[in-house]
């Protein structure tokens, strides 16, 4: 019998004390690679989440800014403030959270014993034409900036000279 035309003469065989010569990955390697992956991912989801929360918060400044200028507007054509944001057409504007903005007018307004104020750390009003504001991401709020609650809003103070996050004011 001849082994010049044996198919299996070409397929090299391992003896049970040899190494294999094929291309691959160990385990360790592997291993390495995932681990190496993981702490990438571990660095970039927060300072990829801190991104997008610094957008959410220029975008908020942005549209209280825009609010301020049709408030002005309003106010120039009709004589008095808005009594709501539905007046200049923009009840239905939601921060970036999904939550409406805030306004409450307190010139020429009736607010009576004015204790729907905004606050500031000395308990005073932050605004004394209107309050607008957002609750930021926790969409929650208190008349005291300095409430737990009141830190991650982003607020209009100084009737329109500060606007960023409560805690920065």
């Amino acid at each position: 019998m001849a082994t010049d035309n044996c198919f299996c003469r070409h397929i090299p065989v391992a003896s049970a004390g040899s190494q294999s010569t094929g291309a691959g990955f160990t385990l360790v390697e592997l291993i390495s690679v995932v681990a190496i992956i993981g702490n990438l991912e571990a660095l970039a989801i927060p300072a990829y989440g801190a991104y997008i929360t610094k957008a959410q918060i220029g975008r908020t400044i942005a549209e209280i800014r825009t609010l301020e200028k049709e408030i002005t507007i309003y106010q120039t054509d009709e004589g008095h403030l808005p009594n709501t944001l539905q007046d200049i057409g923009r009840d239905a504007l939601m921060d970036p959270w999904g939550t409406p903005y805030q306004y409450l007018r307190i010139a020429d307004g009736d607010i009576k014993g004015k204790g729907k104020l905004r606050r500031d750390r000395a308990i005073n009003p932050l605004n004394t034409d209107y309050d607008l504001y957002s609750m930021g991401p926790d969409r929650k709020t208190s008349t005291n900036l300095n409430a737990k609650d009141s830190l991650d809003d982003i607020v209009r103070a100084r009737d329109g000279a500060f606007i960023d996050l409560a805690d920065k004011f």
